[in-house]
């Protein structure tokens, strides 16, 4: 992929990694962009860079605009590797007159490469940098998601270089938002923000209200994933602010797995109950549904319905991950249940009930348990057990 002028004298010179598939546990099935930003002015400076792998392409988008040896600066808004790994190769190769980071990226970056003769300066909240007929105002954004995260933004071109704030995981050969599908795009960034930023919700809280004190204005908002915001880029800011509260809607989750289809058809039933109360519901087996992909649906999702017949005096494999995936990520405000079939100990759905009140959802009930096939009086009862958790959630509206 060639370079990109995204506004006058500034380059995206990132690049499309079509193949990955999964991103430290999180599925990324139509892969991911690694952008970096090239600015052109008095003093030339690089925003970020990309993964290990494709440094040489970087470098390739980078001459395309200017000789590398050119660029003055370097400024590393997140150290995570696929956006430092490169780092080492490009300082080598442009010799900056400077590093810039944070407190914190000055220590990641020494801990990562071991290179405490780069030339760094530390930089945080408020303080500026003067390209020339630009500026740089930094703005930390610390466990946003690393210690080290911070943003970038330039006052003049109304643009804020966000790291991993508002990006996701889509490669396209678009670059800008209005050139995709809108809801498309905003499932990907949904889906980003529930598996990567919903444990910091309170802190995306923080840095909205920090943005408006700032009174700082947008008319572009350029990730370090995916598309950049350039039609509208407050639909994105508004949408994290609703998802960093977490703001549910009448929409409840079954989710489950399955040995010999008794804990499926109690699944059914289930949701048969949830339909009679006009619940929206959306059914999960986690032997075809990736934890990242069931996580974006918990986004917004008010109830959460939990299923698995008992293995081994515990539960299904894929839900003892799903739950330890879930509980790193702290969704709030959820009210839960439990059920599942059993044949001699059935254990699973009281392990499956302690895990949610672990987790603060608040649980209905003790749970529906059945032993082995369910009869059409059990299944009237799973009718029943759905319409409850029906009737709760309209009373959460």
């Amino acid at each position: 992929m060639h370079p990109f002028e995204i506004k006058k004298g500034i380059y995206w010179v990132g690049v499309i990694d079509w193949n990955i598939r999964s991103f430290h546990g999180y599925s990324t099935p139509k892969g991911t962009t690694y952008n970096a930003y090239l600015v052109v002015d008095d003093k030339i400076t690089l925003f970020d860079t990309v993964k290990q792998p494709f440094k040489n392409q970087l470098v390739q988008n980078i001459r395309r605009i200017v000789d590398p040896r050119k660029i003055d600066y370097l400024v590393v808004n997140h150290v995570e590797m696929d956006h430092s790994g490169s780092v080492p190769d490009i300082v080598e190769i442009i010799r900056p007159e400077k590093v810039f980071c944070s407190d914190m990226g000055r220590k990641a970056l020494i801990e990562h490469y071991h290179r405490e003769d780069w030339p760094f300066e530390v930089v945080g909240t408020g303080q500026n940098l003067s390209l020339g007929s630009r500026t740089v105002q930094f703005l930390e954004t610390r466990m946003l998601h690393w210690p080290d995260s911070m943003m970038s933004y330039m006052p003049e071109d109304r643009l804020l270089f966000s790291s991993d704030g508002f990006g996701q995981h889509w490669a396209t050969s678009e670059r800008f938002d209005d050139q995709v599908n809108a809801e498309e795009l905003l499932a990907h960034a949904a889906k980003y923000y529930a598996n990567i930023l919903l444990l910091f919700s309170p802190l995306v809280q923080k840095l909205i209200e920090t943005v408006k004190k700032l009174g700082l204005q947008f008319d572009m908002i350029a990730p370090d994933h995916g598309l950049i915001w350039r039609a509208d880029p407050g639909r994105i800011i508004a949408a994290y602010d609703a998802w960093s509260r977490q703001v549910s809607r009448r929409k409840a989750l079954i989710i489950y797995d399955t040995m010999w289809k008794s804990t499926e058809s109690m699944a059914l039933a289930i949701s048969q109950g949830l339909g009679m109360e006009g619940i929206d519901f959306k059914l999960f087996n986690l032997e075809l549904t990736h934890r990242s992909e069931v996580m974006a649906e918990v986004l917004d999702a008010r109830a959460l319905i939990l299923g698995s017949p008992t293995l081994n005096n515990g539960m299904m494999p894929t839900m003892a991950d799903l739950l330890t995936y879930m509980k790193g990520l702290r969704p709030q405000g959820k009210i839960g249940a439990a059920f599942g079939s059993y044949g001699w100990s059935g254990e699973a759905v009281k392990l499956l009930t302690g895990a949610m009140e672990e987790m603060k959802v608040e649980v209905l009930n003790p749970g529906l348990r059945m032993k082995f096939a369910p009869t059409e009086e059990d299944l009237n009862r799973c009718i029943e057990f759905g319409r409850e958790i029906g009737r709760a959630v309209k009373a959460k509206a």
